[in-house]
């Protein structure tokens, strides 16, 4: 049977998920289009806790469907009005899933870590845009952990779910720390912690060997940076260097550059595996 009013009580109750504080009620979350549900699917089955998919797109993205049975999850066909109802995009590509929320604790991700090389902090981000792209590139350059103080942007916000594109699901994410705690965690487990910023030392001036140490990066808000209380917490401050006219790089920009640097100088660019092709 085909769910088709997108204004029956259940639709209703699931569109609100939208909301935080739907979000923080219920624990759960939406997960919309072919390839982020794909991506859960594959590494995190057993999140999916409704699975919603139209006629059109169960004949497009027939690999959805076998995953989703393979999986043991029962999905449902659902009339467009409905997904667009759940979406959160003007053009919603017929598939969407809702989720439960998976927060991780600092200690178990450290616990869970034996030698992490690689860490992204981020503290006061509040672009949605920018949190999922911080979180894909820290996946893609390999990290080991991302780290969510308080006071960014909610992981579960449909923008941010959308811009990490899946990786969401690859990369142990810490939710709600506090950013001394998240320093002091990653110190104790051999890190060196440096933040982003426009007042730090040209990350060329360091030496390879300091810049190839173990890293946890810490990336502050969009429009005012890291206070200068958060700068005290860290070991050093790094700015990219800018070589046109730029005023400065967009945050999510300057995390993706810098996160890559340290693997490639980590890992040796011989050395690096490629994944992707890109």
């Amino acid at each position: 049977m085909t769910l088709e009013n997108p204004r029956s009580a259940r639709v209703r109750e699931l569109a609100r998920l939208h909301q935080k504080d739907a979000r923080s009620e219920t624990g759960l979350f939406l997960l919309e289009g072919p390839q982020a549900v794909r991506e859960a699917l594959q590494f995190r089955a057993e999140l999916i806790f409704d699975l919603f998919v139209t006629d059109e797109a169960s004949y497009k993205h027939p690999d959805i469907v076998d995953m989703a049975e393979a999986a043991g999850i029962v999905w449902e066909t659902v009339s467009i009005p409905v997904v667009e109802a759940l979406a959160d995009t003007r053009t919603p590509q017929g598939v969407v899933a809702v989720c439960r929320q998976f927060p991780v604790s600092l200690r178990k991700i450290f616990g869970d870590v034996e030698r992490p090389l690689l860490v992204t902090i981020v503290e006061e981000v509040r672009d949605p845009g920018n949190l999922g792209t911080i979180i894909r590139a820290s996946d893609a350059a390999g990290a080991d952990a991302v780290i969510l103080s308080g006071r960014s942007v909610d992981l579960y916000n449909p923008k941010v779910v959308r811009s990490t594109t899946g990786s969401m699901f690859h990369i142990p994410i810490a939710v709600g720390a506090e950013l001394s705690d998240a320093v002091s965690v990653c110190r104790q487990a051999g890190l060196w912690v440096v933040a982003a910023d426009v007042s730090g030392t040209d990350v060329t001036e360091f030496s390879l060997a300091q810049r190839s140490k173990p890293t946890a990066w810490v990336f502050g808000n969009e429009a005012r940076g890291l206070s200068e209380a958060a700068l005290e917490l860290v070991d050093d401050r790094v700015r990219l260097p800018i070589y046109g006219s730029a005023e400065s790089l967009n945050v999510a920009t300057a995390a993706s550059v810098l996160l890559y640097h340290s693997a490639f100088v980590q890992r040796g660019l011989a050395g690096a595996p490629d994944h992707s092709g890109a």
